[in-house]
């Protein structure tokens, strides 16, 4: 089954460590298993400023950038046994376990949905609305 993306003018989306910009309002039809990253999904290196948000680039790169996939993955690990080990919240705790197995298996896009919520739960933790962007 085919992916149906429209983007506005400007928008931009990473396809397989591309990064693509539409000129106009674009339809896409992807009909084939890619590394699809919507812009605003997409996170700088300057934004990666909490535990949660550097695992989300990290995270993110290893998507992204299918060349350096196992580097990035133990650097995910390494990440992620440091954040655990500052969490308290069985719930936090559940989910990076689950993020855990989303990097064992390659799985990096629905790994990013745990970090989108692992932001949260830092964000609210340390007393802050979370940042706009991924």
């Amino acid at each position: 089954m085919a992916l149906r993306i429209s983007l506005r003018d400007g928008e931009k989306i990473i396809v397989n460590g591309a990064v693509l910009r539409a000129v106009g309002r674009t339809d896409l039809c992807v009909e084939n298993n890619v590394a699809l990253l919507r812009g605003r999904d997409v996170m700088t290196p300057e934004d990666a400023n909490t535990p949660a948000r550097r695992l989300y680039f990290a995270c993110m790169l290893a998507y992204i950038d299918q060349g350096d996939r196992t580097a990035h993955q133990h650097a995910l690990l390494e990440q992620v046994r440091e954040f655990m080990g500052a969490l308290e919240a069985a719930e936090a705790k559940a989910t990076c376990i689950g993020f855990v197995e989303k990097i064992a298996t390659a799985d990096f896009y629905r790994a990013l949905a745990d970090c989108r919520w692992l932001m949260a739960y830092e964000a609210e933790a340390m007393g802050r609305p979370a940042m706009a962007g991924a």
